[in-house]
């Protein structure tokens, strides 16, 4: 292969690298000194914060959002499989069904966890 074909890549890695360095330096001789009061303050659409700008979640809230993203991506991952399901091994399919129970395992003890079902 030449080593010129591989000139763009080499100029483009370079770019990608180099620009977000340099707005990085750059940005010291653009932001404000001092720090406000304005700046140290909760910003709630222009209005005045009122009470405390940190609360307590509930844990169910974390948990829902864990249970989110892990079916978000075990949903991706059936897509995927699903769209090339007569080409892959036997292998691949005991592995996906492997993991889709192990999914379901987690699931299973989630729900059990919860007394009341809040999902």
């Amino acid at each position: 292969m030449l080593p010129g074909a591989y000139l763009p890549i080499a100029i483009f890695a370079v770019l990608a690298i180099a620009v977000p360095v340099l707005v990085f330096w750059l940005s010291r001789y653009f932001r404000p000194l001092e720090v406000e009061h304005e700046q140290m303050s909760t910003y709630e659409c222009g209005e005045t914060p009122i009470g405390e700008a940190q609360i307590q979640f509930h844990f169910q809230y974390y948990m829902f959002a864990i249970i989110f993203v892990a079916f978000d991506l075990v949903s991706i991952f059936v897509i995927l499989w699903a769209l090339v399901f007569s080409d892959i091994g036997e292998i691949a399919k005991v592995m996906l069904l492997a993991f889709l129970g192990i999914m379901m395992v987690g699931v299973t003890y989630a729900l059990k966890k919860e007394q009341t079902l809040w999902i």
